[in-house]
């Protein structure tokens, strides 16, 4: 089969894994080509300026010191990728480590459980403030606290998973047969797992992008000296009556970015069920 013939057979079955994809790929650029796509330093500031409208040169307008508001929107892309993926990938890892150890070990399958419940009966946005507020403002400690308020939905997930393959026949012929431990993990416990973790991961992407703006938003995120959808937002909200634009063209980069890892994440999960599947 041709690359092409692949490529119309996927999108045939999953075009919102394509959109979502090729959407989020032209973020990720973006965000890697700030620098050059970024017409004026992001920091910038021209009082001549002041609520510029958008134009040929400002193409996004003026915020409320003259700073180019295209050039910070590119900037704060950055910023928003670099939360959800690195919140992304921490939190599947601990929460993985959690998961496993809990659906193995029974003894301390209740303490974990009931540590992690602890976690998520407190609202994400609450404990991010306060981590934040412990910690300090800044992009490290903003990936650490949201992972906090992840974690613990993926050691539940990792854990059901576990769970379950160990009622399965080909585990219980593998810890017959005297297949180490990490042999089994990797083999065959692992290779389950993946799945559910890629869809889950997507998803704590998207939510982790949103709680970053929302921090930033209400000053408790990223600081103001560092360009942020949130920040950008919160900025131009006094005087969204008589400049939208500095609130409107922000946030519809954040909405689409936040579409497109959830097109992403439903794809994923189309894709990889076995169910669905078999019904094509």
């Amino acid at each position: 089969m041709s690359p092409r013939q692949s490529f119309g057979r996927l999108w045939r079955r999953h075009p919102t894994l394509i959109i979502g994809g090729l959407l989020l790929l032209l973020m990720g650029l973006a965000a890697v080509a700030a620098p050059v796509l970024g017409t004026i330093d992001p920091q910038t500031i021209a009082p001549f300026d002041r609520l510029r409208p958008p134009d040929g040169q400002f193409w996004f307008g003026g915020d409320l010191i003259g700073r180019d508001v295209y050039s910070r929107t590119v900037y704060g892309a950055r910023i928003s990728l670099a939360v959800g993926l690195g919140v992304a990938l921490f939190s599947i890892i601990l929460g993985l480590a959690v998961g496993l150890l809990s659906g193995f070990v029974r003894l301390i399958d209740q303490i974990l459980m009931r540590v992690m419940d602890g976690i998520m009966a407190i609202p994400s946005i609450l404990l991010a403030v306060a981590l934040i507020a412990l910690t300090g403002a800044s992009l490290t400690n903003v990936i650490i606290a949201i992972t906090v308020a992840e974690v613990p939905r993926v050691a539940r997930l990792a854990r059901s998973v576990v769970l379950s393959l160990k009622e399965q026949p080909f585990l219980e012929a593998a810890v017959t047969a005297g297949t180490p431990f990490l042999a089994i993990l990797w083999r065959h416990v692992l290779p389950n797992m993946l799945a559910p973790l890629l869809v889950q991961g997507t998803y704590i992407f998207a939510s982790a992008v949103l709680t970053e703006a929302i921090l930033s938003f209400i000053g408790a995120g990223t600081p103001p000296a560092i360009p942020s959808w949130g920040n950008i937002i919160a900025e131009g909200r006094t005087v969204f009556h008589i400049a939208p634009h500095l609130v409107l063209l922000p946030g519809l980069a954040l909405s689409i970015t936040v579409l497109a890892v959830n097109l992403v994440g439903d794809g994923l999960r189309d894709h990889l069920d076995p169910r669905f599947v078999s019904r094509l």
